[in-house]
C-alpha cells in the first residue's frame, strides 16, 4: 500500500513538502482555499482538494493507520480542536508552529525556553500545540520563513521596504528549503518531540536589507521610524533560535546556514521576477 501524506493547509510551507513527498513517491493530498494554488500543487504531482483546511469531513475519510498529516495552517481556536482527535489516527503527525510563542524572550532560545503568551496570537499557537501534541505530533516551532517567491528580497524589488530605527536586534530566519526538508524527515520517523528550527546566523533586519540591496544593485530603501505598535512583531524580537537539537536529531546540516547563501539562492531563482517588478518601478537593477 502506497503511503500517503495528507497536507492541511497546502501554502509556502505545505507546497514545499508536498514536492519532496512526491519525489518520495508518497501520494499526496492537500487542501487549499484557493483555486491558484490548487493548479500550483496538482502540477507538482499532488492531489488538491479545494476547501477550508478546518474541514473534518475529508480529513476523516483521507486519514488512516498509512497516512502521515502535516498540519500549517494558523490556529484559529476551533478548526484545531476539531481536526486533532480525528487525525490522532495517523501513522504520524507533525505541527508547524511559531517561535512567536516564546513571546517576550530575549537571547538564545531553544526547546527548554519557556513559552510566554504575551499577545492574542501566541496564546492561540500554543493551545493549538497542545491539542496537537495530544493527537501524538511532533511540534517545530519555526521563525521567519523564506524562499523563492517569498522574502525581502521580493519586497526590496516591489519597493514595500522601509529601514526604521535599526535597533541591532538579532533575527532567526529559516529557508524553504531546510523548514521542508526538516518536517519531511520528522514525518517519516516516530518522533513526538517538540523542537526549534532556525538558521545558523541571526542577524538584523537592517544588515541583510543592506546586503541585499548592494546584490541587486538598488539603493537603501527610505529611514522612516514607525511607531513601535506599527513595526512587525518579528522586528520587535531580540531572539537567536537555537536549531541544535533539532539538527542533531536528524543528523542533518542546514543547506542554507546564514541569510547569504540564502538569499544568493533567492536571487538566482527569481531574478526573472525581481527584474519584471525593478523595470515596472523604473527602478535600478543588474
Amino acid at each position: 500500500m502506497v503511503e500517503r501524506l495528507f497536507i492541511l493547509g497546502g501554502g509556502f510551507t505545505g507546497s514545499a513538502v508536498a514536492r519532496l513527498a512526491v519525489g518520495a513517491g508518497l501520494e499526496v493530498v492537500a487542501t487549499t482555499r484557493s483555486e491558484v494554488r490548487a493548479r500550483a500543487l496538482r502540477s507538482l504531482g499532488a492531489n488538491a482538494l479545494l476547501l477550508d483546511a478546518g474541514a473534518a469531513r475529508p480529513l476523516a475519510s483521507f486519514v488512516g493507520p498509512e497516512t502521515r498529516v502535516l498540519v500549517t495552517f494558523p490556529p484559529d481556536g476551533e478548526t484545531d480542536r476539531a481536526l486533532a482527535p480525528i487525525a490522532a489516527t495517523a501513522r504520524t503527525i507533525v505541527y508547524v508552529s511559531s517561535t512567536g510563542v516564546y513571546g517576550r524572550a530575549r537571547g538564545r532560545v531553544d526547546e527548554d525556553t519557556p513559552v510566554d503568551p504575551d499577545t492574542p496570537r501566541s496564546a492561540a499557537r500554543i493551545a493549538a500545540e497542545h491539542l496537537w501534541r495530544e493527537a501524538g505530533a511532533s511540534v517545530v516551532r519555526a521563525p521567519a520563513i523564506y524562499g523563492p517567491g517569498r522574502g525581502l528580497h521580493l519586497r526590496l524589488a516591489r519597493g514595500q521596504v522601509r529601514l526604521g530605527e535599526d535597533s541591532g536586534n538579532a533575527i532567526s530566519r529559516v529557508h524553504i528549503a531546510d523548514l521542508a526538508g526538516a518536517l519531511f524527515a520528522l514525518l517519516m520517523r516516530d518522533d513526538r518531540s517538540t523542537y526549534v528550527i532556525g538558521d545558523d546566523a541571526p542577524s538584523p533586519h537592517g544588515e541583510v536589507v543592506r546586503w541585499l540591496c548592494q546584490r541587486m544593485h538598488l539603493p537603501e530603501p527610505p529611514s522612516a521610524a514607525a511607531p513601535a505598535h506599527e513595526v512587525h512583531e518579528t522586528l520587535r524580537n531580540d531572539r537567536r533560535v537555537d536549531p541544535s537539537r533539532l539538527r542533531a536529531a536528524l543528523g542533518v546540516a542546514a543547506i542554507y546556514p546564514t541569510y547569504r547563501e540564502g538569499f544568493a539562492h533567492c536571487l538566482r531563482v527569481d531574478a526573472a521576477t525581481i527584474d519584471e517588478c525593478l523595470r515596472e518601478r523604473g527602478a535600478g537593477g543588474a
